[in-house]
């Protein structure tokens, strides 16, 4: 069998990209150092397990757990063929993390299919979020807790994008987003799991969105997304994106999972529209969302 004897270890570490072996059962039989960081999990908590063992758990952009059907490793153990796919990992911090998985299988010495080997890549927009965090904390615009940008600089953007509707015709949607039960979290976990699962939140609706989107934490358990250059389906399908992603993030506190929806509005900025009349109507949708039965998207 192939294994990381074959390759020096050190080769494999030095690699930007997480490596992960897997035997035909697919129990994890190596993990380099990229993969601890970009999953932020030790090789030693993994060895042994299988991804599905509530440690990667892949979903598509539609929430289909692969691990139940369309696992690439899965797929490529039975044909021996080679494929690529791009998913959301579950970080250990309990966010989804967009990745480029490549998967290619593993043979022994008579050539039988012996395991595979996957290699993935962040596909988020983190260099381009590292650099507007800088900027932002320089400007005193950023959330202390979530580091996303906070409500001051949401609305300058927001009047921005409205300036840019007026003069040039520009269009741009926002998304009002809240999280559901979130006093029914704090009363039961406790404020600093409150805390943890507004962070892990935050996370994953900032490492899903476009570079040239703006997340934000608006207040309290509250975010704001501003869309530029969309229709009404595009801003729908961002919305969709981001209840499937908040829906499939999860914290573990004593081997349970500790999960958090969404209810979102969305709308798009109309001529004459405020920042005042913009969000009052994003946040109408978004109440709406509550009312239907929560971790759903209101369009309008």
């Amino acid at each position: 069998m192939v294994h990381e004897g074959t390759i020096p270890v050190r080769v494999l570490d030095d690699l930007y990209d997480g490596v992960y072996f897997l035997d035909p059962r697919r129990r994890i039989t190596y993990w380099n150092s990229a993969a601890e960081k970009l999953t932020g999990y030790r090789a030693g908590e993994v060895l042994g397990r299988s991804c599905a063992d509530n440690i990667l758990v892949h979903v598509n952009d539609l929430g289909d757990n692969l691990c139940e059907s369309g696992c690439p490793v899965a797929l490529t153990l039975a044909d021996g063929q080679a494929r690529e796919a791009e998913v959301f990992l579950h970080h250990k911090d309990g966010h989804r993390l967009p990745v480029l998985v490549r998967v290619s299988p593993l043979y022994d010495g008579q050539g039988n299919l012996a395991g595979a080997l996957e290699v993935f890549a962040d596909n988020s927009t983190r260099l381009e979020a590292n650099q507007r965090l800088k900027e932002l904390e320089q400007l005193a615009m950023l959330d202390p807790l979530t580091k996303l940008p906070n409500r001051r600089y949401l609305e300058r953007q927001v009047e921005a994008r409205l300036a840019e509707l007026t003069r040039q015709g520009w269009p741009f949607g926002v998304i009002f987003m809240d999280l559901d039960h979130f006093k029914a979290i704090n009363d039961r976990h406790g404020h600093e799991a409150g805390d943890q699962v507004l962070v892990m939140v935050s996370r994953a609706l900032e490492l899903s969105s476009r570079p040239f989107d703006l997340v934000g934490r608006w207040g309290g358990e509250e975010f704001l997304a501003v869309i530029p250059t969309v229709d009404q389906k595009a801003l729908g399908t961002v919305a969709q994106r981001y209840r499937m992603l908040a829906a499939n993030c999860a914290l573990y506190r004593d081997h349970e999972p500790l999960r958090a929806t969404i209810s979102l509005g969305a709308t798009l900025a109309q001529p004459g529209d405020t920042l005042d009349s913009l969000l009052a109507r994003a946040d109408q949708f978004m109440y709406q969302s509550k009312k239907n039965g929560r971790d759903q998207v209101t369009l309008g």
